[in-house]
């Protein structure tokens, strides 16, 4: 599946607590610790940061294993990314996305 385009080219990191929320602070200047990041680097670049430290605290809320709601996050980074916001049409994107995938 090429759902940012082909040819995309998409950075992946888990990072600790710390860079996460230097990360958030430098380019967001939001001083919590986030579970996801995505930056758009143009438009056929980008980078994702996730926290699993900060997910797997988070993972029960949404009554998803661990390892579930880290995809989640990968999913909801790769939709920032292709332009959505938070809201009803990203929302309803991830659940499709979350049942085509079978992740729970």
């Amino acid at each position: 599946m090429q759902f940012l385009g082909k040819g995309y080219e998409l950075s992946l990191a888990f990072v600790g607590t710390k860079r996460a929320q230097k990360l958030n602070l430098d380019y967001r200047q939001k001083s919590y610790v986030p579970n996801v990041l995505s930056f758009p680097l143009s438009d056929e670049c980008g980078e994702i940061f996730i926290c699993p430290e900060i997910a797997y605290k988070e993972a029960w809320e949404f009554n998803l294993s661990k390892d579930g709601y880290i995809a989640f996050l990968f999913i909801h980074g790769l939709l920032h990314l292709k332009g959505y916001d938070h809201g009803a049409k990203m929302e309803e994107l991830e659940k499709r996305f979350m049942k085509r995938f079978g992740i729970s």
